[in-house]
């Protein structure tokens, strides 16, 4: 089925990213880390190059975890009963999806790591009295 207009494109994609939300349990977590970091991200006032770093991180597991999706429908269309090598490929993508989460998690303590510690060490740090 081909997309006539632009929108319909769109509204299309868009019906793909809903259909990921409210199936996958694991994007809804992916997400919500997300929107747990860029909460960090606004309380911390990251720089621009930390906010790009970062939202193309979350992309990247988020474009990981339904292209998950996509496999595993994928296969389960094909061959809906049990076969060792769809297995092979539903495990070889949730593999790849968990090296992204990994790799964000590395990510995300570089680049809110030393901002959010001194913050917390400030924060933390009592107010000597003087003599």
């Amino acid at each position: 089925m081909r997309s006539h207009t632009l929108w319909a494109s769109f509204r299309y994609a868009f019906a793909g990213l809903g259909y990921a939300l409210h199936t996958q349990r694991n994007t809804r977590i992916h997400l919500a880390a997300a929107a747990a970091v860029v909460i960090v991200g606004l309380w911390l006032r990251l720089s621009s190059i930390q906010w790009a770093v970062l939202v193309l991180t979350i992309g990247f597991v988020l474009v990981g975890e339904m292209l998950n999706t996509v496999a595993e429908t994928l296969v389960d269309l094909i061959n809906p009963g049990y076969h060792p090598l769809a297995r092979v490929i539903k495990d070889v993508t949730a593999g790849a999806v968990l090296l992204t989460a990994i790799a964000a998690v590395i990510v995300g303590l570089l680049v809110l790591g030393p901002p959010l510690w001194e913050r917390l060490s400030r924060a933390l740090t009592l107010p000597t009295a003087g003599p």
